[in-house]
């Protein structure tokens, strides 16, 4: 089966940067696409970005070209670099895939990293 396991959240000043990672383990070849949520306090988890199988990203509009979404196959682990921190943006981070083992949309979840942006 396929573990997520997320890394690199902290504190961090307005106007700064964090690049988180998702360290992926089990069989790659059951990943159809993978994607970054994030869930403020007190608010519904939402969608950052989803990378399909060939490598083309999709970003939620609430991005507003700030965070970018990239995958390095070598290495089995997948970036958000995250720019530009606003206090908004302090969140829990999870990194998610959908694989051939569910029935459609994201079915592997990690635990999540904490993000917080003070001001």
């Amino acid at each position: 089966q396929v573990q997520l396991v997320e890394s690199g959240g902290g504190l961090v000043q307005a106007g700064g940067s964090l690049r988180l990672s998702c360290q992926i383990s089990g069989s790659m070849s059951s990943i159809n696409s993978m994607a970054w949520f994030r869930q403020p306090p007190g608010k519904r988890r939402e969608l950052i970005g989803i990378i399909r199988y060939g490598g083309n990203v999709n970003y939620a509009d609430s991005v507003n070209g700030r965070f970018t979404i990239s995958r390095d196959n070598a290495k089995n682990t997948l970036y958000p670099q995250l720019n530009n921190l606003e206090p908004e943006d302090t969140a829990v981070y999870y990194c998610a895939a959908e694989t051939r083992y569910g029935i459609g949309g994201m079915d592997t979840w990690g635990k999540g990293t904490r993000v917080t942006v003070s001001s």
